[in-house]
């Protein structure tokens, strides 16, 4: 948990949240920080397994679980290649759209120029974030171009790829996913102009309405797309789906969290217990994600 990602205090909450659970349930858990030195904190220790609480960059892009793979630990979540893949939000779209599934329309920007151009060739309003960063930081809506500035400054202080995606007005939803499963839709509702990162974590006025609304059929409809686009990118184990239903009732796709938070405002534990699974059974469902990759990894060899 932890690390230096700018998620860092989001991971810490999820990574105390988590490790409490299994303490709870009886396992013998330790909290590691992966701030500094974090093979030498895995080499120095007797570890059966990892349940990884990192969020962002160096937890969820494949680069903890190489060094995981390297050490022959299991672990929780996603491979190297699809938490690269789900990191990483041009990529995905791009697979997405390559696969026939919806997302909206964007551009890869190298400088305040480009977003400029992305404004009169896609048009406003226009959603401005760093193609590899979380917990929506550094994401601003551009309304005009006076704010194009402003999103350039916010968005590039990452020192990341920048993108600009065409504004969806619709209605957005979450769904969760676990070990194959996927868990009741989540409609989210917030005052703020879009689900920022005070909307998930800092503030009470966000709604999280479940049952979502959705009839039976367009509910697994939306399910069904959701597995769809977090098996295309090589996810697995557990995560979440972001997406939007535009005003033409489209699915327009926008990403995979392959290490949802798991704090007080967290979306997958909420969607959890509306199938009965408390927070610590969760959490150990979570785990057991661990034990499978070794078992699937065991008998593809064989």
């Amino acid at each position: 948990m932890g690390g230096d990602s700018a998620e860092r205090v989001i991971s810490l909450e999820t990574g105390r949240a988590v490790h409490a659970a299994l303490c709870r349930k009886g396992v013998n858990a330790l909290a590691i920080d992966a701030k500094d030195d974090v093979i030498g904190q895995l080499k120095g220790k007797k570890i059966d397994r990892v349940f990884n609480a990192l969020h962002g960059r160096g937890g969820e892009d494949g680069v903890i679980q190489g060094v995981l793979e390297s050490l022959s630990l299991p672990y929780t979540g996603s491979g190297v290649l699809g938490s690269a893949l789900a990191m990483d939000k041009i990529r995905s779209k791009r697979l997405w759209r390559e696969m026939g599934l919806s997302t909206s329309d964007f551009l890869e920007l190298e400088s305040e120029t480009d977003l400029y151009n992305a404004a009169r060739k896609i048009g406003l309003p226009l959603m401005v974030k760093p193609v590899h960063e979380g917990s929506s930081c550094g994401a601003s809506k551009v309304n005009s171009l006076e704010d194009v500035s402003k999103a350039w400054q916010l968005a590039s202080q990452f020192q990341d790829s920048v993108m600009a995606e065409k504004w969806i007005n619709g209605v957005e939803y979450t769904i969760g996913i676990l070990d194959q499963q996927v868990l009741p839709i989540i409609k989210l509702q917030t005052p703020h102009e879009f689900y920022d990162y005070q909307a998930k974590y800092e503030v009470d006025s966000t709604e999280y309405i479940c049952p979502c609304g959705l009839t039976e059929e367009d509910e697994k409809r939306v399910q069904d797309i959701a597995m769809r686009a977090f098996i295309a990118i090589g996810a697995s184990g557990w995560g979440r789906v972001d997406l939007f239903i535009d005003e033409a009732e489209q699915v327009q796709l926008l990403e995979v969290n392959t290490v949802p938070g798991m704090t007080g405002h967290s979306l997958v534990p909420m969607a959890a217990k509306q199938v009965g699974l408390e927070f610590d059974d969760l959490v150990l469902k979570i785990l057991d994600t661990s034990v499978n990759r070794r078992v699937n990894r065991e008998t593809a060899v064989a």
